[in-house]
């Protein structure tokens, strides 16, 4: 019996190697996701999909990684973000995520575990009959055996899917009129960093491994990326400095101020720099130093809605929000009714406390929540004004929507059906009501079913 043990829980352990790590928080910015909805578009038209379709999902997460998990959903860690020295490197990465989406290999991970799974149960039965003979160290060699042929097996069906991502972007960063120097330089990167750590990068290691090994994919594909038109076409510089902002903009969010100021110091005076600046500075509570590289960069440019939502962001949050007004409703209405950024200054226009305010910030939430409606900030946001003018049921109805997004599904459930016995009957609203309460108990019974 302790033999058969051992052997579920190698499967086991097999089996959750092809499962992707989804513990990481979400990071959530209107400039950011732009910015990569707008890298991804003409890969994901390339790739035969639709760009609407494809969303880009930023991970905070300091590791170089980017994966799919099921759908049409590309995740990128924010280590990823970090470790790129360019657009052109960060949509090679892309393009070969989406290899993996068109060849439809999240569905296909179960065939490979299959396989291996097959030889596992092969491999049981066979050490089975042996302990039944007696032969107890013969049975463990055969079992074990067994879990070395199933992770091989595994492992190499795993690098196949890998080689065929790679090629499949190649192909569409191609179509797409985009050079692959940036793909071949990120293999470059990830060769780098597994030399650094001393990681074995012979031909023989290569059998134990998910992934090819780098200098492979660089040999396979350098040729295909050489010879194509777009081998030489730059990348489009406006895009290029959006990417520099947005990496430093990153930087100074995530990392310690400390570390931030000595990688972009006083002296550089890049609009990158004054961005990274002004968050470090924040989070010091130097409201001073932080609104003015604020200002810095609202000199260059009066009118760019993610530097005046910077500002705003600076003031609501230093405890300002009738200061920040201003700049919050205009990065809204320049950045066309943006949801994360309404967001903001629907949570602005709250903070004054100031009643004549609420009537403007329901109508900013509402229209943030209609067109983003996986946003619990400003789903909470929507509740309290509900509250605070009396409308209960629609207050704990927007709890509900926000408790189901943040995986409370009891608490969605309860503020779900205490929402439906206080709304019209048949209304949207109610409807809305019911269907969360739908949801919240089938995930709870789920749950309960996996226990």
């Amino acid at each position: 019996m302790r033999l058969l043990s051992k052997l579920l829980a190698l499967v086991l352990a097999l089996s959750l190697s092809a499962q992707p790590a989804m513990a990481q928080s979400v990071l959530r910015d209107a400039e950011t996701e732009a910015l990569l909805q707008d890298l991804a578009d003409p890969l994901v038209e390339a790739a035969g999909l639709a760009p609407g379709n494809v969303d880009i999902v930023l991970l905070n997460d300091p590791s170089i990684n980017a994966f799919v998990a099921g759908g049409q959903a590309i995740y990128i860690h924010s280590g990823l973000i970090h470790a790129a020295d360019n657009a052109n490197q960060v949509q090679g990465v892309i393009a070969h995520e989406l290899g993996h989406i068109t060849g439809g290999h999240i569905v296909r991970y179960g065939e490979g575990i299959s396989d291996a799974s097959n030889i596992s149960i092969l491999s049981l039965l066979l050490g089975v009959g042996a302990a039944v003979a007696g032969a107890g160290d013969a049975a463990m060699g055969v079992m074990m055996a067994g879990q070395r042929a199933a992770l091989g097996k595994f492992l190499a069906f795993s690098r196949v899917q890998e080689s065929s991502a790679d090629a499949a972007g190649a192909q569409y960063l191609s179509t797409a009129g985009i050079s692959g120097k940036g793909s071949l330089e990120f293999f470059g990167k990830l060769q780098n960093q597994a030399q650094r750590y001393g990681r074995d990068q012979s031909e023989e290691a290569s059998f134990n491994q998910t992934h090819p090994l780098s200098a492979e994919r660089i040999t396979r594909l350098r040729e295909d990326y050489v010879r194509d038109p777009a081998w030489e076409r730059e990348t489009d510089p406006a895009l290029e400095a959006r990417f520099q902002r947005v990496k430093a903009k990153l930087y100074g969010f995530l990392t310690p101020p400390d570390r931030t100021l000595v990688y972009y110091p006083e002296s550089d005076q890049r609009v990158e720099a004054h961005y990274a600046r002004a968050y470090a500075y924040h989070k010091e509570a130097l409201i001073a130093d932080a609104l003015s590289e604020t200002d810095a960069l609202l000199a260059k440019d009066p009118n760019d809605p993610y530097f005046l939502e910077l500002k705003g962001q600076v003031l609501l949050e230093s405890g300002r929000p009738d200061e920040a007004l201003p700049a919050l409703r205009k990065a809204t209405e320049l950045s066309k009714n943006e949801p994360l950024i309404a967001s903001i200054l629907g949570h602005a226009l709250i903070a004054t406390e100031d009643q004549s305010n609420f009537e403007e910030a329901e109508q900013v939430l509402r229209a943030a929540v209609a067109r983003d409606r996986l946003n619990p900030f400003a789903w909470y946001q929507l509740g309290v004004v509900y509250a605070a003018r009396g409308d209960m049921p629609r207050a704990r109805l927007a709890s509900a929507e926000q408790q189901v997004m943040n995986r409370r599904y009891a608490e969605a459930l309860r503020s779900a059906q205490v929402a439906e016995e206080g709304l019209p009957v048949g209304s949207p609203d109610w409807i809305r009501a019911q269907d969360i309460s739908f949801q919240a108990r089938a995930e709870l019974e789920r749950i309960r079913d996996r226990k």
